[in-house]
């Protein structure tokens, strides 16, 4: 089977899940039915961002959503009957290795939501401990030969953390490991992954701020006949700002599609409806604003 998705992808991701448990809610431990309710309302307000971001203007065969399925059932089920681009995440929330959501169950859990990709988030050093990459590889090549089988898009979220030794070496210098070392282990980390068999449609990929590294990873993400491969930008947390530079950079490169812009589109807005400072109406507004700011930088740089 041909790899690969190269039409315009742009994804506002809310999958986050230990992110809104213990970072905006301060919950820790088993969550009581009303703990996750609180939390599927709080993914229902970005989902209504996005819809009204889509009402306004956001190409609609464009756009799309990853959320997961423990607070965003339902808005897995709605969005795929109104016919938007759905993605799920396969994996387990804030593990250091990557290990399946739902065991061996995994594949059932996709054919119940039926999304248009599925997603794996991974922590990927070339220069890290070998037998943890091993181990990743292997569920990753099955993942995404699964993930094809039932006729869906496999979507890799890229996470290269320094190692110690990488650390030690630019003295804890996070600017320098991400200008200097970061975009060069990222290439690595995808060959390695790809000549193991891993065969993503699309990579999420952290932002580059050197267009030539943005050049050079769809070089490598695109390499051997896999024309067809996309790339998409996420945004870290980052500020909106940052977050913009990368946005330009990288739609100034083909190969890159689009982005997948989370934190930075909807945290702010949820702090301050948790905090009685803005209404549920001024949340969703703020959040489609956003996201459709968004859009309209990638798209205006194209």
């Amino acid at each position: 089977m041909k790899v690969g998705y190269n039409k315009p992808l742009y994804i506002l991701p809310f999958d986050h899940r230990s992110s809104f448990e213990k970072g905006l809610f301060g919950w820790t431990g088993a969550l009581s039915n009303e703990q996750v309710e609180k939390i599927a309302q709080s993914k229902e307000v970005i989902y209504d961002g996005f819809r009204l971001a889509v009402s306004k203007g956001i190409p609609r065969e464009s756009a799309g959503i990853l959320v997961d399925a423990q607070f965003g059932a339902s808005i897995l089920r709605d969005a795929h009957r109104k016919g938007y681009i759905t993605c799920m995440p396969a994996e387990k929330s804030g593990q250091a290795e990557f290990q399946f959501e739902y065991g061996e169950q995994y594949a059932t859990e996709f054919e119940r939501f039926e999304p248009t990709f599925v997603k794996a988030l991974v922590r990927y050093n070339p220069e890290g401990d070998k037998a943890l990459n091993r181990r990743q590889t292997a569920r990753l090549k099955e993942l995404g030969d699964t993930a094809h089988k039932q006729g869906r898009y496999f979507m890799f979220e890229l996470l290269v953390p320094a190692t110690a030794e990488q650390s030690d070496r630019l003295e804890g210098d996070h600017d320098a490991y991400d200008k200097g070392l970061r975009p060069s282990l990222m290439m690595g980390a995808i060959k390695e992954l790809q000549n193991a068999g891993v065969e993503p449609d699309v990579w999420k990929i952290e932002g580059l701020g050197n267009r030539e590294d943005c050049i050079k990873i769809v070089e490598v993400a695109q390499r051997d006949g896999r024309s067809d491969v996309g790339c998409i930008l996420l945004g870290r947390g980052s500020n909106a700002t940052r977050v913009v530079d990368w946005l330009r950079t990288a739609a100034s490169v083909p190969g890159f599609i689009g982005f997948a812009v989370g934190r930075t589109t909807f945290w702010d807005p949820l702090v301050a409806l948790r905090d009685g400072k803005m209404s549920r109406q001024q949340a969703v507004e703020d959040i489609a604003e956003r996201y459709m700011n968004w859009a309209k930088v990638f798209i205006a740089t194209k």
